[in-house]
């Protein structure tokens, strides 16, 4: 294994490695920096959360006249 070609063909097997490693790391950075960026786009989040506000108005509304014994 001292032999000079047998040194060289390990390093650039090895050289070839880290890179196809680091490309693949680097699309897999991408990809999920673009599903954070679709998950902040994305208006679901506020509207749910309007939606259970309301719904929790609506319970105290209920609880309220429940209480008031207008139910």
């Amino acid at each position: 294994m001292t032999d000079p070609l047998s040194l060289l063909a390990v390093a650039g097997a090895g050289t070839l490695g880290a890179g196809l490693f680091s490309l693949a790391a680097l699309r897999g950075w991408r990809g999920w920096l673009e599903l954070k960026r679709l998950e902040l786009s994305t208006p679901q989040a506020p509207s749910r959360a309007r939606s259970e506000l309301a719904a929790l108005r609506d319970r105290i509304r209920r609880l309220e006249a429940i209480a008031d014994g207008r139910a």
